[in-house]
């Protein structure tokens, strides 16, 4: 299975969600945006695929967002995506790509509904909690 995350080496749901996928069995391709930046075809085909605008693809906390203006309600979807191609921190993080569809994986076991095979149970996210049982079901 072919899958693609767009990472941030700095985030922590970005580094768990790629190592459920290692675990799981596959090596993805690591697109680390910050230093390959994005484009606005690009942006507008993940959302697109991922089901998201660029308002709800906004990273608004650890980012430069509310000092560029960009949380302002009347800001166009234009602006927005400008404003990612110019600084790539401003999209929110990891964005997997697999056969299964495109998703904004925050939290980080939202990948799994991208995977065709699961880690080895018993797997725990990074706070310590269980993400998939001994029996292999996922627990919520």
């Amino acid at each position: 299975m072919n899958i693609v995350v767009y990472h941030n080496p700095d985030c922590g749901t970005s580094r768990n969600t790629i190592s459920i996928i290692q675990a799981a069995g596959y090596e993805p391709t690591i697109i680390e945006y910050l230093q390959a930046g994005w484009t606005n075809a690009q942006l507008l085909g993940l959302f697109a695929a991922a089901d998201l605008t660029p308002k709800t693809a906004l990273r608004i906390s650890k980012s430069p967002a509310e000092a560029l203006g960009l949380t302002d309600p009347n800001i166009s979807d234009e602006q927005l995506l400008a404003a990612m191609v110019e600084h790539p921190i401003l999209v929110n993080r990891p964005i997997v790509c697999t056969p299964k569809g495109v998703r904004l994986c925050r939290p980080s076991d939202a990948v799994l509904d991208l995977l065709e095979q699961w880690p080895q149970g018993p797997f725990f996210k990074e706070d310590g909690s269980v993400l998939i049982d001994e029996n292999g079901r996922r627990a919520d």
